[in-house]
């Protein structure tokens, strides 16, 4: 029996509140990350993403009090990202609610965080996000990006993911820069690309729109295994309980 795909909510947190933007920038108020949190694990989310999507170029930790007082409504995994750059970091929010830590930018700069984080809390606490856009000059077509996106590596998207996963990495959040907030739809071509070269899961993220983006991820080989959506649940366009009931009519097998 396949296992069942996720669907993930993801509350981007700045200056204390929920916000969302397109192409990691404009961004907008969405709500409070506490009663959005409420609402998400009622609504049967499978997990909740919290990142601190300002902590890296603020070249600060993450706001672990306001990260506790999500986790405090959470009887689902939790994972916290956004200025964790060691190992004390990921034990400060591990101890404060997270049931995994997400590192970027810091694992790019420190691949060897990847190991550390995976031989100390076990690989299954240590997600590896990575923001990918188009680049003709990488060899899979894809760069990875860090500092929120602000700032091109040039490093080759699908080359990383699997020197993460080698590291230690227990997933893979996969993040298109170029359909973030576009509601184009996921980039199926990205996911495919390294959901084809690792064994550990993927997340897609960026760019959902619609109820049909999560069955197009979700299907098929070299597909994802969970999917990360932000406006459409923020705003109301779309409830959980409401994909997961056209997922199962579409044969996708998610937990309801």
């Amino acid at each position: 029996m396949p296992l069942a795909k996720r669907i993930i909510p993801c509350l981007d947190v700045k200056n204390g509140e929920v916000v969302k933007g397109t192409h990691f920038v404009s961004l907008r108020s969405a709500g409070d990350p506490v009663e959005l949190a409420k609402k998400y694990r009622k609504d049967g989310a499978d997990e909740l993403m919290f990142l601190d999507i300002s902590a890296s170029t603020e070249k600060r930790k993450t706001k672990v009090n306001l990260a506790r007082s999500v986790a405090k409504e959470l009887d689902i995994p939790f994972t916290i990202g956004g200025g964790i750059s060691s190992v004390s970091d990921a034990r400060n929010v591990l101890t404060n609610g997270a049931d995994k830590v997400s590192v970027n930018t810091s694992a790019v700069a420190n691949p060897s965080l990847v190991s550390d984080l995976a031989d100390i809390f076990g690989a299954q606490c240590v997600v590896v996000a990575i923001d990918a856009k188009r680049n003709s000059n990488s060899g899979s077509g894809f760069s990875v990006c860090t500092y929120g996106g602000s700032f091109d590596t040039g490093l080759d998207a699908v080359q990383w993911a699997k020197a993460a996963e080698k590291r230690g990495a227990g997933e893979i959040l996969l993040t298109s820069i170029d359909r973030d907030g576009t509601k184009l739809g996921y980039d199926s071509e990205l996911t495919r690309r390294i959901a084809s070269q690792v064994s550990i899961p993927v997340i897609a993220s960026g760019g959902c729109g619609e109820i049909k983006h999560f069955y197009e991820i979700l299907r098929g080989t070299n597909c994802a295994d969970a999917a990360l959506a932000a406006s459409v649940f923020h705003y109301g366009e779309l409830k959980i309980s409401q994909v997961k009931r056209y997922l199962l009519k579409k044969g996708i097998e998610v937990r309801v």
